[in-house]
């Protein structure tokens, strides 16, 4: 089973996709990832296994923005 959540629009992205992510954490994955089209137009990426928080501060440690 899987959740997915997304965005089109004007502001970074991220801190966006993470309150959907939020919201959807009640479900009990056990993973969780972003992925996000940067400024230079390439996809970046950031996943990992295990409850949001260790999402979140993958994120806060090698963060990413986009559109």
């Amino acid at each position: 089973m899987c959740g997915i959540f997304g965005y089109v629009g004007g502001r970074d992205a991220t801190p966006i996709l993470l309150e959907g992510l939020r919201r959807l954490e009640y479900r009990g994955y056990d993973s969780a990832g972003l992925a996000v089209i940067g400024p230079d137009g390439r996809i970046a990426v950031r996943r990992e296994a295990g409850k949001l928080s260790r999402l979140i501060e993958l994120v806060a440690t090698a963060p990413l923005s986009g559109r």
